[in-house]
């Protein structure tokens, strides 16, 4: 492990002084590309970094405890530097154990995400309002910009579905342990017994595609256009600006009708086309070569009920981490970060677990 810690220090001080070069700065396509490998290996470099400090910490404890006639409180000194030292080569080695895992090529990208109402009718529909709103409010708290791409809209404000991306870098890596199905548990404002109902909604994300990824052949595709509307004929467009996309080969259809551009609309549609063939590839590459994919539960499973959200208790549980969190009103508001790291730092250890075993 050390020695290829040694070779990443060594790479990024490599690339620190070609990024200072005038002929690589006049380079932009090569200057981003170096700058993206120099971000990337920053963190490991600033960890091990703190690791040999550690390291070097403890040797002179040892040093000075090696000496004749040491006086007391030196001694005791001494052996607390030696004792938090050693306390720390253990957190920055697991840390740096982490950190060397290979990183999920997709982490960096824009996102597009699906929500679709499941169980419960217009209650699922509506949660499925609350849940866009969560991760629009998550997604502004980041500066990162939201484009709704199609949306069925019904009577009370809910959605029977929609689809949207959220574009900036690293959107993927906190958005995508989403996959799954969001259970939740309310009275309804039409319940008059007070009953509490259990309803499902069901969300995909999907990293964005780029173009050289995936090539769509244009034969392919058939393409029809449709006049655009929403709930109870509201925004009705008088010409048919509304897209919908057909993969012929697989018979995956999208639809985007909420620009009021039919280029706009196209480029929309064509962007989503693109990011559910590339997930279905990824997933059929993935069950190629891994038939246990335990370590990877929750990614993309979209049939597994993934969370719960009960408004009486005020509680939130993701069951696949058994986390539980009564504040179920910070995180409908967009807080999710807590929950986000948990998954995170839950999976990267069953990754280093199986790393391990391997």
């Amino acid at each position: 492990m050390f020695d290829k810690l040694e070779s990443v220090v060594n790479r990024h001080e490599q690339i620190g002084i070609e990024l200072t070069r005038p002929d690589v700065a006049s380079d932009n396509e090569l200057f981003r590309k170096l700058m993206k490998e120099y971000s990337e290996l920053t963190p490991l470099v600033e960890k091990y970094k703190e690791y040999v400090a550690a390291k070097n910490a403890e040797k002179e404890a040892l040093e000075i405890l090696a000496e004749p006639n040491l006086d007391k409180d030196f001694k005791e000194l001494a052996e607390e530097e030696l004792k938090e030292a050693k306390e720390n080569l253990i957190t920055f080695a697991d840390e740096l154990k982490i950190l060397l895992l290979p990183k999920d090529p997709n982490d960096e990208k824009s996102v597009i995400i699906e929500i679709r109402g499941g169980a419960g009718g217009e209650e699922a529909a509506l949660f499925a309002a609350a849940l866009y709103r969560m991760y629009s409010m998550y997604a502004e708290s980041k500066r990162w910009q939201i484009e709704i791409s199609n949306a069925n809209e019904t009577e009370l404000g809910g959605y029977k579905e929609i689809s949207f991306m959220i574009e900036g870098s690293g959107a993927y890596s906190r958005f995508k342990y989403e996959s799954g199905v969001h259970r939740v548990q309310r009275v309804p404002d039409t319940e008059t017994q007070g009953r509490i109902h259990t309803s499902t909604v069901t969300v995909a994300v999907l990293p964005e595609a780029d173009e050289v990824e995936l090539e769509i052949n244009p034969a392919d595709l058939k393409i029809d256009t449709f006049r655009s509307s929403g709930a109870g004929g509201q925004h009705i467009n008088k010409t048919s600006s509304a897209i919908r996309v057909t993969h012929i080969p697989t018979g995956t259809v999208v639809e985007c009708q909420d620009e009021r551009s039919q280029f706009k609309n196209k480029d929309k549609a064509l962007k989503i086309l693109r990011a559910r063939l590339f997930d279905e590839e990824q997933r059929k590459h993935d069950e190629a070569i891994a038939s246990d994919r335990k370590s990877q539960v929750g990614t993309g499973d979209r049939s597994e009920r993934i969370r719960t959200y009960n408004y009486p208790q005020g509680r939130v549980t993701d069951h696949r981490i058994g986390l539980t969190l009564y504040k179920l009103d910070q995180i409908l508001n967009g807080d999710i970060d807590e929950v986000v790291d948990a998954l995170i730092t839950h999976y990267r250890t069953e990754a280093l677990k199986a790393d391990e075993e391997n």
